[in-house]
């Protein structure tokens, strides 16, 4: 990972790339977690539901559903960065390529590594692309700008991923022991990739 330890010297070229590797990444991840088949993260059990409802393919209704949260941000006040409007684009086109090249897993054999290595790629991925600092995803945006309103993180972090959870399942989103291990493991593994990942700060610039 020698291109991400060159932020020092690079700072935004060493960022683009952490941003888009890891939203390609992420694109994948999801990918891999959907043709396991044994269950999804709430908000990808959502963007399933609707491609299976309206017929459109996986990765248009993840980037689909990602713009129209952007119209959300706007009464609360939310400013996109340009990862946010990357993460809009490249995350949906990267899991309808890898969804079109992976074969069918077949055994359950297959299915569980398929899930095991999508969750702990997604989890790295979230550290390229949030370590960036380049804007979070519209979907943590929407969280940050309910809390910005005096809406608790847990609050609203719940309610979100609560009611998504529950328009996907109804849609036909595939719930399972995938959900289950993806809530229990993803904070973990995220804290620690971000915490691996995250972009010092310029040397010539003091934070406070």
């Amino acid at each position: 990972m020698g291109v991400f330890r060159g932020a020092r010297e690079s700072p935004m070229w060493a960022r683009s790339m952490s941003l888009l590797f890891g939203l390609v990444l992420f694109g994948v991840s999801v990918a891999l977690m959907v043709a396991a088949d044994l269950g999804l993260p709430s908000w990808d059990a959502l963007h399933q539901g609707v491609a299976r409802t309206t017929g459109l393919p996986f990765g248009w209704v993840v980037n689909i559903v990602g713009a129209l949260l952007l119209l959300a941000w706007i009464p609360l006040r939310v400013r996109p960065g340009v990862g946010t409007l990357c993460n809009v684009v490249v995350v949906g086109l990267a899991a309808d390529a890898a969804l079109a090249v992976l074969p069918d897993p077949g055994a359950l054999a297959v299915r569980i590594p398929l899930l095991l290595v999508g969750i702990g790629l997604n989890a790295l991925a979230t550290g390229l692309y949030i370590g960036a600092g380049l804007g979070p995803g519209p979907r943590d945006g929407l969280m940050t700008g309910l809390a910005r309103r005096g809406v608790s993180i847990r609050v609203a972090r719940t309610a979100i991923e609560v009611g998504v959870l529950a328009v996907g399942w109804l849609l036909g989103g595939t719930l399972g022991v995938g959900t289950v291990l993806f809530a229990v493991a993803i904070g973990p593994l995220a804290q620690l990739s971000i915490r691996r990942f995250s972009t010092p700060p310029p040397r010539s610039v003091t934070t406070t």
